[in-house]
């Protein structure tokens, strides 16, 4: 688990909010996916029903998942596949580097993969004398340039024509400076072929793994997750506990609500069902398939039934291109591999709120994230639980880092504010003497923040009471 207790989101939003190429190319990026997905669910009747159906998919394996886990372990063995359980990245980082080592690889080509993120791979494999190769086009880019995905689907959305342009001539010997998008896009193919025919270990992530049949299931758009699983002789795949369903036939609504939400179309390119490694007899594919599945904090997730809701997200990305908030900063200013309203929920619950928990705060609780979200995650629910146990005090918080909030002051405060309101001499003396200060309120403390961007508070000359019975109305 990575230490995030530097990230300073207040600063990295001030930075985010000030770049204007990066709010110009989000506002386009954006504008397009909530096109495309609105023309792909068009029917709101039918989207609802497909919604509720793909909701009840989640909830009903995440209500069985031990049995489900250890159903997939035992069919996925029978298929010939090498399961391993990793109760932390660093667990899941040792086996990566095991398996590699045990074939004294030095290469990996890696079609995309959050987990791997989660798990800050590249960066581990690295440290091992092993070079890790992003096969995904925005993947591709922002490892070329030394940065993180700042979007779950779209890794380099936060770049333009021009800025790629100058990425790829810049670090790739012997190309030339090119806008022209087939050009940019032929130069990166022929340059990520090459990494296909020299890789010795291939690595994806799960989009759905099948309890039922020992399946892994991956969507894509490019072809190289399709390269990474098959041209390789060895195929590591790495996945989240939660992203196991129950059965095959199952995959279809999933299916078409991933694909529509993700990037608003019916069906992707490519889906990719892989169910053993080669076969007697077959042509292609890789002769050892293993299969890493991650705990990292899931568990304890999976242990309270509010927040195991989180655990039915499928990464869509679709709540991210409705968040008034994750459109304006992009993902960088999180600080957190996971962004947007998803992360928002999920890095405090893994990282803990004292290291996250500030994410939760980064929200207008619009509901948008709700309203779009296929499988129905209650975002704006789960945000508010963050924000409660923030200032939880003592045991009435289960998250970790609960209570990091709590502070005398704020205590103080709110148990005058309790008193005020529950003696009516207090309260009657207190409404006096805010009227006194009407124009005299502190700008101090929490105060001064929150009036530079807002009128600050005036309390009324009068009471509602005290205009009541000047007029000559029985109040009581």
């Amino acid at each position: 688990m990575a230490n995030h207790q530097s990230v300073d989101f207040e600063k990295n939003v001030s930075r985010a909010l000030d770049d204007a190429q990066l709010r110009k190319n989000f506002k386009f990026a954006m504008g397009s996916f909530i096109g495309k997905r609105k023309a792909v669910f068009d029917d709101p009747d039918e989207t609802e029903q497909l919604r509720i159906v793909g909701n009840a998919i989640k909830q009903r394996a995440l209500s069985k998942l031990p049995a489900l886990l250890e159903q997939l372990e035992k069919k996925c063995t029978e298929n010939g596949i090498q399961v391993h359980w990793a109760e932390t990245t660093a667990e899941a980082n040792q086996h990566v580097l095991e398996i590699m080592q045990s074939h004294n690889a030095t290469t990996v080509a890696k079609g995309k993969s959050m987990v791997s993120e989660e798990m800050h791979l590249n960066k581990f494999l690295q440290g091992h004398g092993i070079e890790a190769m992003e096969t995904d086009l925005g993947e591709f880019i922002i490892q070329l340039n030394n940065e993180t995905p700042s979007h779950i689907i779209v890794p380099a959305i936060h770049k333009n024509k021009e800025q790629i342009a100058k990425i790829l001539h810049e670090h790739i010997p012997d190309t030339p400076y090119t806008e022209d998008v087939q050009e940019l896009n032929a130069i990166a193919r022929k340059t990520l072929r090459q990494k296909f025919r020299n890789a010795q270990v291939g690595l994806s992530g799960v989009n759905f793994a099948v309890a039922e049949t020992g399946t892994l299931c991956l969507v894509e758009n490019e072809g190289n997750g399709r390269m990474c699983t098959t041209v390789p002789p060895v195929h590591i795949a790495v996945m989240g506990l939660e992203k196991i369903v129950e059965k095959l036939e199952e995959l279809p609504p999933l299916l078409r609500l991933l694909t529509g939400s993700a990037t608003g179309q019916l069906i992707t390119t490519y889906v990719n069902m892989i169910t053993s490694p080669r076969k007697a007899g077959e042509k292609d594919g890789p002769k050892e398939v293993h299969l890493i599945i991650l705990d990292n904090g899931r568990s304890e997730i999976y242990a309270d039934t509010q927040r195991r809701q989180t655990l039915q997200c499928i990464r869509c990305g679709t709540c991210l291109n409705h968040c008034p908030v994750y459109t304006r900063i992009g993902g960088h200013a999180y600080g957190f591999v996971y962004p947007g309203p998803i992360g928002k929920i999920l890095n405090p619950q893994v990282e803990g709120l004292e290291a996250a928990g500030v994410l939760a705060t980064a929200s207008t609780m619009c509901n948008a994230c709700e309203e779009v979200c296929p499988v129905k995650i209650p975002i704006p629910e789960l945000l508010r639980r963050m924000r409660d146990e923030s200032y939880a005090e003592g045991d009435t918080g289960t998250i970790k880092g609960h209570g990091y909030k709590r502070n005398l002051p704020e205590i103080l405060v709110w148990k005058a504010w309790a008193m005020m309101n529950t003696h009516p001499l207090i309260n009657a003396v207190g409404q006096k003497v805010m009227s006194a200060m009407r124009f005299k309120l502190p700008k101090i403390g929490p105060l001064k923040n929150w009036t530079r961007h807002r009128i600050p508070p005036q309390p009324a000359a009068k009471s509602l009471h005290q205009m009541v019975k000047e007029i000559g109305v029985d109040n009581e």
